[in-house]
Formats: structure tokens, sequence, C-alpha cells
């Protein structure tokens, strides 16, 4: 220091000012980072949360924040470019104006739409059910997909195409989600490397490692103990089953594999099974809706259960199905570590897949020509006006369903078990005791509200709002639940592992939304009766058709980059890519291998 301010002394003023200067402005930047920390959404409840429960529980609240901070950025996305214009060309602000341009060529039948609007004096049951089905008052707002039909938007002299940028923003917001999830996944996959080793260095990371210092609270001190010894206690238990498995004669090994071919031909019973409920029931439920809607029979409330019956039936199959795959798995000899991740993975397939059961009932509705039901349009006019709105309605009812459901599980099963627990001495009752705070059951359910939105944003262009708000309330749900209500799970799941595969479970989820929105754009007719897309074949047709306008240079680039002779040479290149980078990663494989050697 001595020697620091003797050269400072013979500085001259101005290599002195700048140096006091240059130390200000990284003494004030610092200052701004540390305040920052305090905008950061939930950022103090996360670190208490982390501090009492230990990073895995902490993980599954990061990861809500996530979904919350996605879904806002997507909601952005779809009301600048997509509602805010229509909202401008309404009020007339700025000049603006909206273009409407009638179809051509098409039956006067198809571009019949009359929603179930509720005329004149409406009862309160018949506006609960508007506002839990999504029809009535709430069919024709910028909610769903016919409220958009406007072929463009002029805003003071320059034009606005709103198909175009309707479908752009489609694909940017998957584009988007995608990008993202990748991009955190390749942190956690780093960490998850790391940490799948061999038993030896597994061993000793958890002697000499595995404690969390975030943890302040002696209850969660003692909690982190017992997981510990938990997670010990399953490493000896894998490797006694290692060595009863190489011990195993062919008898032995015949009985325990058509054991489990038995099982799994069960679990496929099962849901098969549900799939078909699913199928059934949304069949129903769209033919009985949708005739007394047009015909107005039926009681608001008998009205509103057949709606909701898919949904039901659905939330009723997430609920029974991984009780039965949790009792099934005891049976199949697997290792603990194993029978965890084929259980949670057989939950994300029953999850996720109801989802697609769903979509497919209804698409095969809305595209049934079995007796000319769609001969003039392409699609089933007569039971879907505007199908893309119908759609949007189920995946509305789906997520507003699932919030219900979310909500009424605490406050109706584990805060009355928590009471009974803590009042009542009833050995019975000691020995349920309190629900544990399952991570990954409640990952899973988040995650099937995701898949849910990114497939009704196109449908829906502000169900994104919906499920930012229904994630922020959600938080704090949990939250209490966490603190008040259930304990922490006795076999808790490591932070960096559980961070990596709640983020492939959610990659997952969006590759299954890309099928249905990828069928529904490019396969099925579009609505001629409502929605941007009235004057194409199919939503996808806007592409080529605004191609088309583009200088003829331009238009061939394009759409040879579009043909045979560009898509096989570019995958060749692709697949040698690939290649290359496996050779590398083998090569980098054998090198970590020999430096856990002699690490050893």
């Amino acid at each position: 220091r001595a020697s620091q301010q003797a050269e400072t002394e013979r500085l001259s003023r101005w290599k002195k000012w700048r140096r006091t200067s240059s130390k200000s402005l990284k003494k004030a930047l610092s200052e701004v980072k540390g305040l920052s920390s305090y905008l950061v959404l939930w950022q103090r409840d996360i670190h208490s949360i982390e501090g009492k429960f230990g990073t895995g529980i902490q993980s599954y609240f990061s990861f809500l924040r996530f979904l919350v901070l996605l879904n806002f950025i997507i909601f952005i996305l779809m009301f600048s470019f997509v509602t805010l214009p229509i909202i401008i060309s309404e009020s007339g602000i700025f000049n603006s104006t909206a273009a409407y341009i009638s179809p051509k060529n098409i039956e006067d039948n198809c571009t019949i739409y009359e929603p179930s609007g509720n005329k004149g004096l409406v009862y309160f049951s018949a506006f609960l059910k508007d506002l839990f089905s999504g029809t009535g008052f709430l069919e024709m707002t910028s909610l769903f997909y016919g409220y958009y039909s406007v072929d463009a938007v002029g805003i003071s002299i320059k034009g606005y195409d709103l198909p175009l940028a309707y479908l752009l923003t489609t694909f940017a917001y998957l584009a988007l989600s995608f990008l993202w999830i990748i991009k955190r996944s390749g942190e956690g996959f780093m960490q998850n490397l790391v940490h799948d080793a061999d038993p030896f260095q597994s061993y000793c990371n958890k002697v000499f490692a595995g404690w969390d210092f975030c943890i302040t609270d002696p209850s969660a001190a003692r909690l982190k103990h017992r997981s510990l010894h938990y997670e010990l206690q399953m490493d000896l238990q894998e490797e006694k089953l290692k060595q009863k498995r190489a011990e195993r004669t062919m008898k032995e090994k015949l009985q325990i594999y058509s054991l489990r071919i038995f099982i799994n031909i069960i679990v496929i019973a099962i849901l098969s099974g549900c799939f078909y409920s699913i199928y059934r029931v949304t069949v129903f439920s769209q033919e009985n809706s949708s005739v007394s809607i047009r015909n107005d029979t039926g009681t608001d409330s008998v009205n509103l259960l057949v709606q909701y019956l898919p949904s039901m039936v659905i939330t009723l199959a997430n609920f029974i199905g991984p009780l039965i795959f949790s009792f099934l798995i005891r049976f199949e000899d697997y290792t603990p570590a194993f029978e965890i991740k084929l259980t949670l993975m057989r939950c994300v397939f029953v999850r996720l897949a109801s989802i697609g059961v769903l979509l497919f009932s209804l698409l095969s509705q809305i595209s049934d020509c079995g007796t000319d039901k769609c001969e003039p349009c392409g699609y089933n006019y007569k039971l879907y006006p505007c199908w893309e709105s119908d759609v949007g309605q189920e995946m509305y009812k789906l997520m507003i369903f699932d919030f219900i459901v979310i909500l009424a599980v605490p406050l109706f099963l584990d805060y009355p078990r928590m009471l009974l627990v803590t009042h009542c001495s009833c050995k019975l009752i000691q020995w349920f005791g309190h629900q544990e705070f399952g991570i990954s059951d409640n990952v899973l359910e988040i995650i099937y509200g995701q898949t849910i939105c990114w497939i009704g944003t196109f449908f829906s262009p502000l169900l994104p709002a919906i499920a930012t708000i229904k994630y922020f309330i959600i938080f704090y749900i949990k939250k209490m639940v966490l603190i008040h209500v259930r304990r922490p799970a006795a076999r808790p799941i490591r932070a960096s592992g559980s961070n990596f595969f709640f983020l492939l479970v959610l990659l997952i989820g969006l590759i299954l939304a890309f099928i249905p929105l990828g069928i529904s754009i490019a396969h099925i007719p579009s609505s001629k009766a409502c929605g941007p897309f009235r004057n194409f074949t199919t939503s996808w047709e806007v592409i080529p058709y605004k191609i088309l306008q583009f200088p003829t240079g331009v238009q061939q680039v394009l759409f040879g980059m579009a043909s045979e002779a560009f898509a096989v040479p570019f995958f060749m290149i692709i697949c040698i890519i690939m290649f290359y980078f496996i050779a590398l990663a083998r090569a980098h494989k054998q090198v970590v291998e020999q430096l856990r050697e002699q690490l050893v």
C-alpha cells in the first residue's frame, strides 16, 4: 500500500483523476448490481426457502419463477404484434383503419358464424358458465382466435399484415421457448455430467462435499442429515442389488424378465384405458355441448359439467395413474434410483399424452368428413364454424380446471390432514403423518399447465397472460403449503440433477406442443367464418403468398432453400458435423476416465 501511495504521488493530475474516477465508477457499478438483486422477482423468498429447506426445494421455486418470466414475455409478444394493432385500429388512434376482405369462391354456409353471446339480462349462473367455459360474452373478446377477423391494419400511411404477424409471432414464441430451455438445460447438463461419476467418486462427494452451506434452520439441518443418510443407504442398497443381479441364475433372470413384461403389459393396458376414456368423453362433450348451445337446452350447471368432462377425466387419470405405477414398480426389482426415474417418466407420459389424446380427439372431430359433413369448406363447419376458437376454449378450460385443482387440493385435503395429524393422537392418523412436498409431482403439475399454454396460445392469444397470473398465485400457494401444511420429502432429489430433469421434461412438453400446432397450421383448413386466415386454405399458406410478392431473385433463393436440392446436402453436412462432435465427445470421455483413474 505504501509503495502504491508513493507511485500515486508521482503521477500527473490527469492520471490521478482517471484512477480516482475509475475506482468511483467500479464502486458505483458494484452498488447498483447489489441493489438490482432486490429487483429480481422473489429473490428474498427463494433465498429464504433455500436457507430453510435446502437447494432441492429451492430449485422447484426457481423453476416456477422461470415459467412466470417466460409466459410474461410470450404475452408481451402476442399482445404487441397481434392484439394491440387491432385495438389501435378499432379506437382510430394514429388515423388507423382495419381492412376486411370477404373470402372468395367460398360457399355462404362456410362463412356463417354466430357466437352464443348472451343478449339482454344475464343471470349470474349464465355469467359464471361463460366465465369458466370461455363461451358467451368471452367468445368474441380478444381472448380467442375468432376476434382477430382482420386482414390488414392501416396505421397512418403504412399497412400492417395481421395474418403474417399472427403466424410469425407464433413461430417466435415457440423458438424463444426452445432456445431459452436449451440454454438453461445446457448448464444443468454440465453439472449433471460432473455428478454422474463412479460409486467411489460419488461416495467421496457425499462425505466431503455433501453438506449444503446455505442451510441456516436447525430443522432443515436435521432434514439434510437424514437425506445424506438416506443417499448413503440407497448407494449401499444399489451395490447389493448389483451384486445380487450378478449372482442370478438363468431361471431367476427368466422369472424377473417375465414379471417385468407382465407388469409393463398392465401399465400399457392402464394407459390405453385412460386414453380411450379421454377420447370417448371428448367426443361426447363436444357433440352434446354444441347441441345444447345451438338449441339452448339444459341448465347452465349441466352444460358446464358436460363441457368440463374432458378436463375432469384427464385430472382423474393424472391422479390415479401415478398411484398405480408407484405400487407396481415395487415388484419389478429395479435399483431405487432407476425406480424413481421410471415412475416419473411414466407419470410424464400420462400427463403429456393425455393432452395429445384430447387434441387428437378434437382435431379428428373437426376434420371428420365421413358423411360429406365438410364437403364445401374442408372441415366440419356445422359442428365447428370457427374451430380454432373451439380448440382455444378447450385449452382455456383445461388451464382453469388445472388451477382450480391446484387451489382445492391444499385447502380441502392437505390442510384438514395437517389439522388431524397435529391435534389427533390416533395411531392410524399418526401413521399417515403430514403429506410430503414432492418436488417431482409439483414440477410435473406446472409442466402440464405450461404445455397447455404453448398449444393454446395460437388459438387463444391472451392465454399466456392467464398462465402468468396463475403461476404467480401458485408460487405463494406452494410457499404457504411448504411452510405450514406439508413437510419436505424424505427422499430428496439433488438440485443439479433435478434442474436438468425439469428442463428435459419441459422440452418434451414443448416438442409435444409442436405436433398439434404443426397439424393445425399446415394440414387442417382454416376457418372461413372467422380469424385472420379466412382467405387462405391453411394458415401456413400466408407464407408462400407473401414470398410471391418479393422480387424474382429473392423468390428463387427462398424456394431453392425449401427444395430437395438444398435440403439433402444440408442434411449431409449436419450429419458430418454431428459425427465429428460425437467422436470428439468420445475422445473427451476417454481423457476424463484417465484423469479419474489418476485422481483415485
